[in-house]
């Protein structure tokens, strides 16, 4: 079995929306300023975190989109497709 990385572990814990949100608000809290440096950096760190959860959650979404639509396409040229579209009369 393959390790996991800290984003895959982050993003079974979190749900895109919930990353997406907090990312948000660092990014709110990182452009007010009048932070420290070191919760500056504690904050770029978890915000980096987050962008790669969000990502990760993008790209299963992409993933699963095209793996539908080549079973679709695969469908329609087996001849499975259905009624004809109006281009296709």
């Amino acid at each position: 079995m393959a390790a996991r990385t800290g984003a895959e572990e982050t993003a079974t814990a979190l749900g895109y929306e919930q990353a997406r949100d907090e990312l948000i608000e660092v990014v709110r809290r990182l452009e007010a300023g009048g932070t420290t440096l070191e919760e500056s950096l504690a904050l770029w760190e978890r915000g980096e975190e987050l962008a790669k959860v969000c990502r990760h959650w993008l790209e299963g979404a992409r993933a699963r989109l095209d793996a539908s639509l080549a079973a679709e396409r695969a469908r329609d040229e087996d001849g499975e497709g259905g009624a004809a579209g109006p281009d296709e009369e």
